[in-house]
């Protein structure tokens, strides 16, 4: 919501403002197919030469994320907190081979799946379940698996954020193409410098659309959206570092409730329950 609102403001405010302050639209439109095709075409061009195809196949699916946002909330994080408190007091209630079958089949365990908003993201299901497996094969250290994960959730990160750095190159390019628009417009127009003076402003005025349109795609759309998405990206990394606190906590030897107590204080503040209403929600899992 708060993105579209957000574009409608960018367009409003700069073209707006510059209408209700006696500029014409005229002049810009007329140049803006050319421009589009110099700066618009030579962007996308240049960013499919610096990006892998798996890398722009990603920014094109990411976009949508700045509309929808991280899809990790407060009930999705009170439903992970639930799960794995569920799965830990399982585990040492009954040892780790009473969680096996769910660890190794989570989409046909009952315990997975009285937790849908978790079960949503298949990435987090294959997460918990493979270092949960790691128990099963001895792996106990909690130094060790802290370590392990980590290395996974920075590798994630760096992995969410391929397209926010590809679409922040295009933001850092689109000035200078700009500039190459401009430079290109100022040549048509001293070709016609016997021209009088109102064909020649109104060259001059084209061409500094090229300037206006590389540094508006750059600062107002492109470096905006790649802001967005390094954002939700940490926000996503966050979701997985719950699950490391809670395991390793788990680990350490410490009891269900005191392992995930301190996942809880790992939740982003907006979407972190109270403890007393955590521990009312956990005290009705059997």
């Amino acid at each position: 919501m708060f993105a579209i609102i957000g574009l409608i403001g960018v367009f409003f405010c700069v073209f707006g403002g510059y209408v209700i302050f006696g500029g014409k639209m005229g002049i810009i439109l007329e140049a803006l197919p050319k421009e589009v095709m110099i700066i618009g075409g030579s962007g996308i061009s240049s960013f499919l030469i610096t990006n892998s195809a798996h890398t722009v196949k990603a920014s094109g699916k990411d976009i949508k994320k700045i509309f929808a946002g991280s899809p990790f909330h407060r009930k999705e994080y009170i439903e992970l907190l639930s799960l794995l408190y569920q799965i830990l007091k399982t585990m040492k209630s009954k040892g780790v081979l009473a969680i096996e079958q769910h660890i190794e089949k989570p989409l046909e365990s009952n315990i997975f799946n009285a937790y849908p908003a978790v079960m949503k993201s298949n990435v987090t299901v294959k997460f918990i379940a493979d270092y949960l497996r790691m128990f099963s094969i001895g792996v106990d250290n909690p130094i060790e698996m802290e370590s392990l994960m980590e290395q996974e959730i920075d590798k994630m990160k760096h992995e969410d954020q391929h397209s926010s750095h590809a679409i922040q190159g295009l933001a850092d390019a689109l000035p200078a193409l700009g500039i190459v628009a401009a430079v290109l417009g100022v040549i048509k127009t001293m070709a016609s410098i016997t021209e009088p003076p109102e064909v020649l402003g109104k060259l001059i005025g084209g061409a500094l659309v090229g300037t206006f349109m590389g540094i508006f795609l750059a600062y107002c759309l492109a470096a905006p959206i790649a802001g967005r998405l390094k954002g939700i990206a940490e926000e996503d990394a966050m979701f997985f570092g719950v699950i490391k606190t809670a395991i390793v906590a788990h680990l350490g030897g410490y009891a269900p409730q005191v392992s995930i107590e301190a996942a809880r204080k790992k939740v982003p503040t907006e979407y972190m329950p109270d403890f007393n209403e955590l521990e009312e929600i956990l005290s009705q899992i059997s």
